[in-house]
């Protein structure tokens, strides 16, 4: 388990690492703020379509060879984005990462899922899940923890070497079965998106994801505008939030709970999400470090809810629905990770908090709507096999 861990942290750590360099890449490769803002963008895109296509195109696969080989060529590219020296080159090896990150955790979930037994696959999932998060912090801290100290190049460099000893050290891994990957009939998607709540559902993880998306990704320009001290490293302490995050997707199930349903729980989570963004429009670096730990943590509360309230009513048919909740997600953040561009280079970033908090309350409107099949009780969803 501690190297699935490990894995875990660098394939996250690879993801969110160009985050808080978004600004001195922008000044070394002498592009707008939009355009290195496709850095996160072009990442994402991959992901929001993985799990609805990877099935067709990888077919089964054993899952320690998938772990390796996409380790070693995620560790290769590391190499080439520390020694690139034209933009258009990083857009691609960032493309060709985020082809590389759902096969990883694709393979990671399953090696988790098949490993573990029956009265220890929950705990060994949420250790999985609080890994990914913390990993997401790692990257963004120690890429600009290292850029500070010893320039951007380095950050790269020093994934790189650890993805390759990781590519290496999996190979102790005892292989478990082929990775099966969903490989979903167009009329089981429609099944799914008919049902009037699992489609708003998506829509407030849609909305849900683009805000954290675009907070996270046009959070260093804001820094740079207020303190003239924003180093790499300052910027990366900026997602000591994410620790939050950890804590509250832990305790989802003891506050759902507490809450009386997963609709509660999601309504407090986007209401404490309205609040942080409301937050944002401060100008002091202290105020804006505080409110990233209630923005954190509300967004993996309701994360975490969300994904769980779907399952319920998954029946046999989980791949399809979190397929369908990963491209949701995912492609939130297509969308809130490059859009905020022209609105803060044309309104500022008052005018991108705005925009956010309609977003964020369109999530907190389609939640509400939600109560209604809470209370009635979900139906599970079935299938006619003979339609497929």
């Amino acid at each position: 388990m501690k190297l699935i861990i490990l894995t875990t942290l660098l394939t996250l750590s690879a993801l969110y690492a160009p985050q808080p360099l978004l600004p001195v890449l922008a000044r070394e490769f002498g592009v707008s703020r939009d355009a290195v803002a496709l850095l996160t963008t072009i990442a994402f895109i991959p992901l929001s379509v993985a799990p609805l296509l990877y099935g067709y195109l990888l077919q089964s696969v054993s899952a320690r060879r998938m772990l390796r080989c996409s380790l070693l060529l995620l560790g290769l590219s590391e190499f080439f984005f520390a020694a690139a020296n034209v933009f258009p080159l990083l857009l691609g090896l960032r493309l060709l990462q985020g082809l590389l990150v759902p096969a990883i955790l694709t393979a990671l979930m399953t090696y988790v899922s098949q490993r573990s037994t029956a009265g220890t696959v929950q705990r060994s999932m949420a250790v999985y899940i609080a890994a990914t998060i913390l990993g997401g912090f790692l990257g963004r801290l120690c890429s600009g923890g290292l850029a500070t100290l010893f320039g951007w190049r380095s950050s790269f460099i020093v994934l790189g070497i650890s993805l390759l000893l990781c590519a290496w050290l999996l190979g102790r891994l005892q292989d478990v079965s082929e990775v099966q990957l969903a490989k979903p009939h167009p009329r089981l998607l429609w099944q799914v998106l008919r049902q009037g709540w699992f489609l708003r559902t998506y829509l407030a993880v849609f909305c849900l994801f683009l805000v954290f998306a675009a907070v996270m990704n046009y959070l260093p320009f804001r820094l740079t505008e207020i303190s003239s001290e924003a180093s790499e490293l300052r910027i990366g302490l900026m997602y000591s939030g994410y620790l939050m995050g950890v804590v509250t997707a832990l305790a989802a199930v003891r506050i759902i709970n507490r809450c009386g349903g997963a609709i509660f729980a999601m309504l407090i989570g986007f209401s404490g999400y309205l609040v942080a963004i409301g937050g944002l429009l401060g100008s002091s670096v202290v105020g804006l470090f505080a409110d990233m730990f209630l923005f954190c943590g509300s967004m993996f509360l309701i994360h975490a809810t969300a994904s769980g309230w779907l399952n319920r009513s998954a029946g046999s048919h989980k791949g399809v629905v979190n397929g369908l909740y990963i491209a949701f997600y995912y492609g939130g953040g297509v969308v809130g990770s490059s859009l905020p561009g022209p609105i803060y280079s044309r309104f500022g970033w008052e005018g991108v908090v705005y925009g956010l908090a309609a977003v964020a309350a369109l999530g907190l409107g389609l939640v509400f709507s939600c109560l209604g099949a809470q209370n009635k009780g979900l139906p599970v969803l079935v299938e006619d096999q003979e339609r497929f």
